[in-house]
């Protein structure tokens, strides 16, 4: 299992960034936790199989309809330790 770090930026809060990413990871069997942070981006922790987190990864890039990302930064990360993809409160 490999696990990556993401801090999302660009218009991704306000739009279901979160909510729709909860959802991509479930469909593709990932674990991890996503929230929003203080300084507007979005927070995720991302785990599982290699195929599936790399399409997470390629969707994140897009994002839900209304959202528009600028950049994301990435970095590897241990797997979180317990299993499902939860929705964490704002940091």
């Amino acid at each position: 299992m490999r696990a990556r770090r993401l801090r999302i930026a660009g218009r991704v809060q306000g739009v279901g960034y979160r909510d729709w990413l909860q959802r991509e990871a479930r469909r593709h069997g990932l674990s991890g936790w996503v929230r929003n942070r203080a300084d507007g981006t979005v927070e995720a922790l991302l785990a599982g199989e290699e195929d599936a987190l790399s399409a997470v990864l390629s969707a994140c890039r897009r994002g839900p309809p209304l959202a528009h990302v600028e950049r994301i930064e990435e970095s590897f990360a241990e797997p979180p330790e317990l299993p499902g993809f939860t929705k964490w409160p704002t940091l």
